[in-house]
């Protein structure tokens, strides 16, 4: 299984990776505001991954980081 990782307090919220991945299990977070003040994207079923990296290919600011 794939593990991803987000730099939540660098996110602009852009939702570039939400729309890239083909499963469906990204977010941009309802309620939840980083230092930058943009909601962050999250993952909202990481079993689900598959590990395609589409999020992080996507990602303008290089914040996403996928392991397999």
């Amino acid at each position: 299984m794939a593990k991803v990782t987000f730099r939540e307090d660098q996110c602009k919220g852009c939702g570039l990776c939400v729309n890239a991945c083909p499963k469906g299990i990204l977010a941009i977070a309802n309620g939840k505001i980083n230092a930058k003040g943009y909601s962050p994207a999250v993952m909202t079923a990481p079993e689900q991954c598959i590990g395609c990296a589409f999020c992080a290919t996507m990602c303008p600011d290089c914040i996403i980081k996928v392991e397999r």
